[in-house]
């Protein structure tokens, strides 16, 4: 099996997942693929689903809680699909590209836009998948074109009119099967010296209210529709330092919950569970969580 997942890229077996997701918490993977071009990740998934091999397209880990378990399958990294081209306003980015690393290459070039996502601890694929945000600007805002395989095992490419997005989501959300390739942006010209100051004052204002000290995977809850955010809410309800072993509320800010040092993936998914039906009671608020849990069915079986 390694020998011919070794045709597609670099291939670890019995990985810890640990180390791909930004909780810092998971079991084992059994394999993790690194194709070292998007141009082998077509073929690689035709030989999954003919040997009929559960997969997972992994990015950042920036939004994923992993069960503390074996994880029997076959996990695809985009950490090699790096690639960025700059023709003038436009920015061509693969899916792998994080998104901290394209803002930084896309302000030394001169072009704005992208300020808002250095910090985000995300890919270019994830973000588009989850059409990220930060500052009142998305991901959307500024998507022209979407590279992909679809369900069928095509390629093709979406002009930004062809899709459907919303706060934190996305038609590619919505409709699963589709795996990002590559993203087109559309800049405008500005000024290095300008879009650096602009990200000096916003890290520094995230340190002072981000608990950036920790692993963590960001907001836990989107915020809700017409009502106060999410991390006012779960405030006010004595949240902030609530812990289940190593997993902690925030003292910083209540919609994020930390990993104090070893927390488990059951210990932050009870302590998710705890805060969100705390709000449901109290609010009649059923918030809708950001992260996404991967390995649990055959964990929760056992």
């Amino acid at each position: 099996m390694k020998q011919k997942l070794e045709t597609y890229g670099l291939v670890l077996e019995q990985v810890s997942l640990k180390d791909y997701c930004t909780f810092k918490v998971g079991g084992i993977a059994q394999y993790i693929v690194f194709p070292t071009s998007k141009e082998l990740v077509l073929p690689l998934i035709k030989f999954l689903k003919m040997e009929e091999i559960d997969y997972f397209i992994l990015g950042n880990g920036s939004n994923l809680i992993f069960a503390d378990t074996f994880i029997p399958k076959v996990f695809i990294s985009f950490t090699k699909l790096n690639r960025v081209r700059i023709n003038g306003t436009d920015v061509i980015a693969e899916a792998g590209v994080m998104m901290p690393s394209l803002a930084m290459q896309t302000i030394q070039n001169n072009l704005k836009g992208l300020e808002w996502a250095a910090g985000i601890p995300g890919t270019v694929g994830g973000c588009v998948y989850g059409n990220a945000e930060a500052y009142k600007t998305s991901t959307f805002d500024l998507l022209k074109q979407v590279s992909v395989i679809t369900p069928n095992g095509e390629f093709l490419t979406f002009e930004k009119e062809d899709l459907s997005y919303g706060y934190r989501t996305s038609f590619f959300k919505e409709n699963s099967g589709y795996v990002i390739l590559e993203a087109v942006f559309s800049l405008e010209f500005g000024t290095k010296e300008e879009s650096m100051e602009i990200v000096r004052k916003r890290r520094k204002q995230r340190i002072l209210t981000q608990p950036l000290e920790y692993p963590s995977a960001g907001s836990v809850f989107r915020n809700p529709k017409d009502q106060l955010p999410c991390g006012k809410l779960i405030e006010d309800l004595g949240f902030k330092g609530t812990r289940v072993g190593d997993a902690q509320v925030s003292q910083k800010h209540a919609n994020f919950i930390i990993n104090c040092g070893n927390a488990t993936g059951k210990d932050i998914r009870n302590l998710i569970e705890l805060v969100h039906q705390a709000v449901k009671d109290s609010y009649q608020i059923d918030l809708i969580m950001e992260q996404e849990y991967v390995g649990w069915d055959s964990y929760e079986t056992k």
